[in-house]
C-alpha cells in the first residue's frame, strides 16, 4: 500500500509493544506516526517508543477494531473500516483516539 494521504501517514493505525514494554505508536505503514517512507525502519533507533500507562485489556477492548483485548498489538482499524471511507467509520476511529488521548505517556 502506497502513502497517498494525510491518515495513512499521520493518524495512528497500530499500537504494537516492543519487547521492552515500551510502544510504537505506527501509521499504516507500519512506521511511527508521521514517518514518510517505503523503506524499512527500526524503531529502536529513533526516539519513538513509550510507555503507555492506563493501558489494560479493557481499553485495548475499546480500541482494538475487532473488540480485541491483546495489549501486545492494538489495530484501531482495518481495510474494512478505515475510517475516511465514511462518516461512522470516522466516527469510530474518532471515539478511539479519544481514548488515547486520555492516556498518559513516558
Amino acid at each position: 500500500m502506497a502513502l497517498g494521504d494525510f491518515r495513512s501517514v499521520f493518524l495512528p493505525y497500530c499500537l504494537k509493544k516492543q519487547s521492552d514494554g515500551r510502544y510504537a505508536v505506527l501509521n499504516r505503514e507500519y512506521k511511527p506516526v508521521g514517518f514518510f517512507t517505503g523503506s524499512h525502519v527500526t524503531y529502536e533507533d529513533h526516539p519513538v517508543l513509550v510507555q503507555i500507562k492506563g493501558l489494560t485489556k479493557a481499553k485495548a477492548t475499546k480500541l482494538s477494531w475487532s473488540g480485541s483485548e491483546d495489549t501486545d498489538e492494538i489495530f484501531l482499524y482495518n481495510d474494512g473500516c478505515v475510517p475516511t471511507h465514511s462518516k461512522e467509520n470516522m466516527r469510530a476511529y474518532l471515539a478511539k483516539l479519544e481514548i488515547l488521548a486520555g492516556l498518559s505517556v513516558a
